[in-house]
């Protein structure tokens, strides 16, 4: 089972303590402990010490879309000046990250950034760092827009959208083999172009030999570096500009195109998702949404309708369900 352990300061603590009062989360009795929650696929527990623990399939989504974010907020330091801005490294290194992952609604967008020595500065003047420390998608859009015109030969993107990732997922049989197929595939697209390239840095989210596996000839022969809050490296955070930046232009023409605004996230998505279904049918969850989602069998169930006609879990009692005409 993976597992996360993080001391958190008094700050800390009291930001968990009030997130783990959302709905979604079923408070626990853990001895030595000030607070345990669990929920689907996850295990929280904060020690009296001010250890943080948490286990479960959920971990890496939860780390990027919880903790790191709400409770631990901890941002980049994006100061340009020469006095505080890292030097540049010796070699060129390719970063990876994806968007998406985490929202029911859209596509998961992979993508990688290769960035030689000479361009480093340039990167960190330019405001590149961690997409989720920028809450704007106009700033996102300008930035993407600077790295795809000025450095095309160092983008490199891949896009899921719902009527490909869902296939694919039953395919590969989890979400975190299709990320690691999709990482490698991006990183060999890269080393391709930059054969040369010694090293490549991802962000970790689930065991380290997944990526490992799916690496393909190139990417067997470098350096590839798996840790927790790897866009601290402007490669990655790169990467997850470009990967978030093109993750919000599908969602737009995702909802254009079947005439719906589709909310981002995985909480407050039921109600526009039933909607959704009310009006289209069970089948729209399969060309807009990823459907191994929890969410799509509350949904379904929700209008009535069997799960099972998305391929999602059969609950024990299916007496209510509508049949497929």
């Amino acid at each position: 089972m993976n597992t996360f352990t993080q001391s958190l300061s008094t700050s800390e603590q009291q930001r968990l303590l009030t997130h783990l009062q959302q709905p979604g989360y079923e408070p626990r009795e853990v001895n030595h402990a000030i607070a345990a929650a669990k929920k689907p696929g996850l295990n929280i527990v904060l020690y009296k010490s001010g250890k943080l623990v948490v286990q479960g399939k959920g971990l890496s989504e939860w780390i990027e879309f919880s903790l790191e974010p709400e409770i631990l907020q901890r941002t980049l330091n994006t100061s340009s000046e020469p006095s505080t801005s890292p030097s540049p490294p010796a070699s060129a290194h390719i970063g990876i990250d994806e968007s998406g992952k985490g929202d029911f609604f859209g596509p998961m967008v992979v993508a990688a950034y290769h960035v030689p020595p000479a361009h480093y500065k340039g990167l960190l003047k330019l405001g590149v760092r961690d997409s989720k420390s920028i809450s704007s998608d106009k700033k996102i859009t300008s930035i993407a827009s600077r790295l795809l015109e000025k450095t095309p030969a160092h983008c490199e993107v891949l896009v899921f959208e719902p009527e490909k990732y869902n296939p694919l997922v039953k395919k590969f049989g989890s979400v975190n083999r299709l990320l690691a197929w999709a990482h490698a595939t991006v990183l060999e697209n890269l080393l391709t172009r930059f054969p040369d390239t010694p090293r490549a840095v991802a962000d970790q989210f689930g065991p380290e030999h997944q990526i490992i596996s799916a690496l393909k000839e190139r990417g067997k022969k470098i350096e590839l570096v798996q840790r927790h809050k790897a866009e601290s490296d402007p490669a990655v955070a790169a990467a997850s500009i470009l990967a978030r930046h093109r993750f919000v232009m599908e969602m737009k023409a995702l909802g254009e195109r079947h005439n719906c605004e589709l909310p981002r996230g995985a909480t407050h998505v039921r109600k526009p998702a039933e909607a959704l279904v009310k009006n289209a049918g069970p089948e729209i969850l399969a060309r807009v949404a990823k459907t191994h989602f929890r969410t799509t069998r509350q949904v379904l169930e929700a209008c009535g309708y069997d799960p099972a006609l998305l391929g999602t879990p059969e609950p024990k009692d299916h007496s209510h369900w509508k049949r497929k005409k």
